[in-house]
């Protein structure tokens, strides 16, 4: 936040794209979507000034119902400041189902559409923290050394 308000970048008129507070992929000790809301946020709530208007996260390699239930617990979270939405700006963890459903044919169009419509949907509900959970894919989408 320092460097940004050094440049003198317009912080209203900003958004930060950071992953969440999660276990690494080798890690045993898995994190319930309750703590993982809990150590993102009290993080951001510390470093993370209240006039940047939206924090939209990556999905960070987590599958989609991992992704959807920590958006969701976080936007669910009481007992700490929150003045930016959450929000999502997953690739990875909105696209995955819809491309496999998909496979690049034409056919298999409609059901991809409407395998997007259920993955947008459940993540718009996790934006309000109103997701119930069960929409989404729970396979990792970790891949080590990944680029872009």
């Amino acid at each position: 936040m320092k460097a940004m308000i050094d440049h003198k970048i317009l912080i209203e008129g900003s958004l930060l794209k950071p992953n969440m507070v999660t276990p690494g992929a080798d890690c045993p000790d898995r994190k319930s979507p309750q703590e993982v809301a809990w150590m993102t946020v009290r993080t951001l709530s510390r470093t993370i000034v209240p006039a940047l208007p939206a924090i939209t996260f990556l999905s960070g390699g987590q599958s989609e119902e991992d992704a959807s239930l920590h958006l969701n617990a976080m936007n669910s979270l009481q007992g700490i400041a929150k003045p930016w939405a959450l929000t999502f700006s997953y690739g990875r963890a909105l696209q995955k189902t819809v491309l496999k459903v998909w496979s690049g044919k034409p056919e298999n169009v409609v059901a991809a559409q409407a395998a997007l419509l259920e993955r947008a949907t459940a993540n718009g509900l996790a934006s309000l923290g109103q997701y119930k959970g069960g929409a989404g894919d729970k396979t990792t989408q970790f891949v080590a050394n990944y680029s872009y």
